[in-house]
């Protein structure tokens, strides 16, 4: 079970996937929550410690979202491509919520989550180059970039059309091996 600071987290997250940025208050964290007035700013005592805890739930999540399906590291551009395409197919299904106060904090405050993005994306840039593939940076960012776009026109232009695994697996794998 969460602790509540997590549980505020992730209530922030929710706030913000409905309402946007300009809906985040302590109140409206608090109402999602389910708890008494207060309790949040008895956490997160201002707007910027609030949204900098729900910012990095963002990234927690994330990479529980990664993790999922094994915690193996894939030795293979096939596998890291099928686990990417969960990942990222996850993001525009059942984690839409995340995907959508994700995209918010992006827009309106794009330096608090480049850390984050940086830290993705050199990750992924290290297994890559332990794997052997080369140009492994390039590839990396060109993977993100496919992934947020495809994550993003899932919620928006793409609502609703069924797109599988398979397909965006392929579409990485390519990104992946040139």
């Amino acid at each position: 079970m969460p602790d509540r600071r997590t549980e505020l987290a992730d209530a922030a997250l929710a706030v913000v996937a409905a309402k946007g940025l300009k809906g985040l208050t302590h109140r409206a964290v608090d109402a999602q929550a389910g708890v008494a007035v207060g309790t949040t700013s008895n956490y997160f005592r201002n707007r910027a410690a609030l949204m900098g805890a729900a910012v990095d739930r963002v990234e927690e999540r994330d990479r529980l979202l990664l993790q999922q399906g094994g915690m193996e590291i894939p030795t293979s551009v096939a596998a890291l491509a099928e686990q990417i395409a969960r990942a990222v197919m996850g993001l525009a299904r059942e984690n839409a919520e995340l995907t959508r106060a994700r995209f918010a904090f992006a827009l309106d405050q794009p330096g608090v989550v480049a850390a984050g993005h940086e830290r993705l994306v050199s990750a992924l840039t290290q297994l890559l180059d332990a794997m052997g593939i080369p140009e492994a940076r390039d590839r990396a960012e060109a993977v993100s970039d496919y992934s947020d776009g495809l994550a993003m026109h899932l919620l928006t232009a793409r609502k609703g059309q069924d797109i599988d695994n398979a397909t965006v697996a392929r579409s990485i794998r390519r990104l992946l091996e040139g």
